[in-house]
């Protein structure tokens, strides 16, 4: 990193760091507009202003950009809100909350909302993807989870439920909601509101959760 400001790094290199979030614009523009089967590599660099050659020099595969897109835009945020999550000692509810507002901020962007829709649409073809989310957002996400749901009936503010099946009422409804939409047409009214939903979930979750002693807290 250049902390000197009289140091000037030279443009071929700034322009050289730069590349490879040039290829991964491109590409999830492609995809966005023609999906990820009918996108080719040479689409791609055509849109980066690239060779063929030089995108393979950043990323080996069409996979790999896909992947390439999660880690940039998914893992920076799931990394460390896991780690905060894994050592929360509080009320579960708060934590859950917590969960839920890195999801909203997140995903009210909508070229970070794209990249689950793209996996919806995809994996039933490219199974190799469905494996990839799984290791990058989906395992990462079922220990935490799990655990609070556990260490939340431990504290008696959540009634003795099964943490592995609760884990779906948890986060079911996201992908839910993306699925209605994506594969079957089915937008609410006011659109694809990706936090309003989460609030509602919020609501909806904790009462349905909460042991009777902990509702008068």
């Amino acid at each position: 990193m250049n902390k000197n400001p009289n140091i000037r790094i030279p443009k071929f290199r700034r322009r050289a760091e730069a590349r490879p979030d040039e290829v991964l614009d491109a590409a999830l523009d492609l995809f966005i507009e023609q999906g990820f089967a009918a996108t080719r590599v040479e689409d791609i660099a055509k849109r980066a202003g690239l060779s063929k050659g030089a995108v393979y020099l950043y990323f080996p595969s069409k996979e790999a950009l896909l992947e390439g897109l999660v880690r940039r835009a998914i893992v920076p945020v799931t990394t460390p809100a896991a780690a905060a999550l894994a050592n929360f000692d509080g009320d579960p509810r708060d934590a859950i909350t917590l969960l839920y507002g890195v999801m909203s901020q997140r995903l009210a962007d909508p070229r970070v909302l794209a990249i689950p829709k793209l996996m919806l649409r995809e994996v039933s073809k490219f199974p190799e993807l469905a494996q990839m989310y799984r290791r990058e957002v989906i395992d990462r996400a079922i220990p935490i989870i799990t655990g609070l749901i556990q260490r939340g009936i431990d504290k008696g503010v959540f009634r003795p439920v099964d943490p592995e099946l609760a884990l779906r009422s948890v986060l079911g409804p996201v992908g839910m909601h993306l699925l209605m939409a994506e594969i079957f047409g089915i937008v609410p009214e006011g659109g694809l509101d990706v936090p309003k939903l989460l609030q509602t979930h919020i609501d909806i979750l904790f009462n349905g959760l909460l042991a009777p002693e902990a509702k008068a807290t």
